[in-house]
């Protein structure tokens, strides 16, 4: 391999789902250190923030004329991510009901 030829190699397929990786990575870092910062550690909170980041990385790296098999299997867990929010959404809604 020629020198240059490293990151044109991983710009490809590969490199967008390291991309997508690393941007949820930090992204969920930051939002834990920012709980813990104001110590209010609330397991759902985190959960919409993290499918929240989810959400918009996917969205960003969908490619404009066809999707590698791994942005199929990742809407799958958007998907199972979205059913969680739905029941945690209607159970605060029952919490709230039951006041």
């Amino acid at each position: 391999m020629l020198p240059g030829e490293e990151l044109h190699h991983i710009t490809g397929s590969a490199g967008r789902k390291l991309a997508l990786v690393a941007a949820v990575s930090v992204w969920l870092f930051l939002v834990a250190y920012l709980m813990v910062l104001g110590r209010v550690l609330n397991l759902e909170i985190f959960f919409v923030l993290w499918l929240i980041g989810v959400l918009i990385a996917l969205e960003l790296s969908v490619g404009r004329f066809g999707n590698p098999p791994y942005l199929t299997r990742m809407k799958y867990v958007v998907f199972i991510g979205v059913a969680v929010f739905g029941i945690i959404v209607a159970m605060k809604v029952v919490e709230i009901l039951n006041r």
